[in-house]
């Protein structure tokens, strides 16, 4: 370090080179833990030319003082590299371990704490934020559904799904805020027409026929959905670098399960009946959604988000035989299609009721895999191997419980992964009759 920040190519007349026999070079070698170049010579001033080999050996010695004061330092010089023959101070930085402080410091100041956990750094704590967090749970949502009564509204009118994106950060200031949409937004940008029926949830003309997959079509996300990009711009603006702002999408078998059942369903036969009498069909369909998907999700990064969720959330639905066919290699193309064009973006996958799926879904591409309430937390991270990262997972129910249920089950996670590569969270979305002050027990535990 010494050599590289303070460099003397060859020595001037009436300056002597120092050698390894040198005491004063024995100990800025020792020092530096760098070996001794006679080329190039440990000098901390530039000299001028008539100096005298006293002066160039006592500004040494005190630079030796100094960095035997000061066992790990760094150093900064602040003369120009043009020689001028002037003497130039210089300065000491501070010590490795207030550098690394300040490093640290500034990476807060520059990156929201949610973003750094997601990326592997090393956090002051676990960040936290809630699926579903933006919703029916909060009397404010409640009160905007009076005014605009249908989702898509509430989901494609970008000021009212902004509004709705912040209002759980307002009121728990959690540590990611969340793009208020559906995992089924993107589906017209394919000619794939769907509602959201206030009680049955997603409706969809079934998709069970060849003619009717033929239809579907590639999508321009901005084209179909510049309301997404809309909010999440605005969601950079509004939360600055106080939290992270998460986009997300549904992957390729979770959204076929929609547009093959034509709605939620408990079982899934129309699909697993798909997969086993025409798995080609599906094959199309899968691609198709995988496509436009992976362009999707890169859309959203380019309009502001941070760290990309990915939901199959009925994939745990299936066999190992069938998972391995039908879900995860359109998990890996989704992935790697968002990795090929966002390297460092942060990917996060969820399944609901995962826990015999968890080493398959470490080979999805993902850097975190968010981990329902059906396993424990270091069970799944023992699993999952120490490479990739966890996120949950604290059973929704237990939000309806008393505050010192809630706060000694949400400790007992944290306990578990030492706040390590671990994004606080559900394991699944929050239930609709939480209430409020109890959410906000789980952030503030």
């Amino acid at each position: 370090r010494l050599q590289k920040v303070c460099r003397y190519s060859a020595p001037q007349s009436g300056v002597e080179g120092a050698s390894t026999a040198d005491p004063i070079a024995r100990i800025v070698n020792r020092r530096t833990h760098l070996p001794f170049d006679p080329s190039t010579q440990a000098v901390i001033t530039e000299v001028n030319p008539s100096s005298s080999t006293m002066m160039m050996r006592q500004a040494v010695l005190a630079l030796c003082l100094m960095l035997t004061a000061s066992p790990a330092s760094g150093f900064s010089r602040s003369f120009s590299p043009k020689r001028t023959g002037l003497h130039r101070p210089v300065t000491m930085s501070a010590t490795a371990a207030e550098a690394e402080a300040a490093t640290a410091a500034g990476s807060s100041e520059k990156d929201p704490l949610l973003l750094r956990a997601a990326r592997g750094e090393k956090v002051e704590r676990s960040p936290v934020w809630m699926m579903r967090q933006a919703g029916r749970h909060m009397q404010v949502y409640r009160d905007l559904c009076a005014k605009y009564p249908t989702f898509r509204e509430r989901s494609e009118i970008p000021e009212v799904s902004l509004e709705i994106s912040l209002q759980p950060w307002r009121a728990y200031k959690t540590d990611g805020v969340i793009l208020f949409s559906d995992i089924l937004t993107p589906l017209p940008g394919m000619n794939v027409e769907f509602d959201i029926d206030e009680r049955r949830g997603p409706v969809v003309e079934p998709y069970r026929t060849q003619e009717r997959v033929d239809t579907m079509t590639k999508m321009d996300p901005e084209e179909a959905c510049p309301f997404v990009g809309s909010v999440l711009r605005d969601l950079r603006k509004e939360v600055g670098n106080e939290a992270t702002v998460l986009g997300f999408v549904g992957l390729p078998y979770t959204l076929a399960t929609y547009l093959v059942e034509g709605q939620t369903s408990r079982e899934y036969l129309e699909i697993k009946k798909m997969g086993l009498s025409d798995p080609k069909l599906l094959h199309q369909m899968l691609q198709t959604l995988c496509d436009n998907i992976g362009e999707y999700a890169c859309y959203q990064i380019d309009n502001g988000a941070q760290v990309i969720q990915v939901f199959d959330s009925w994939a745990g639905h299936l066999s190992p035989r069938d998972y391995d066919e039908f879900a995860l290699p359109y998990q890996k193309q989704v992935i790697a299609k968002i990795k090929s064009k966002h390297p460092d973006v942060p990917v996060i996958i969820y399944i609901k009721q995962s826990g015999a799926l968890l080493e398959r879904m470490a080979q999805s591409g993902a850097d975190i895999v968010s981990v329902d309430w059906t396993v424990s937390m270091d069970e799944a991270m023992r699993r999952l191997g120490p490479n990739i990262g966890v996120q949950g997972n604290l059973d929704p129910a237990v939000l309806m419980g008393p505050h010192d249920q809630i706060k000694e089950r949400t400790e007992e996670i944290l306990k578990m992964t030492g706040g390590k590569n671990h994004v606080m969270n559900l394991g699944h979305g929050i239930e609709a009759k939480t209430p409020e002050p109890n959410a906000k027990c789980e952030r503030g535990s």
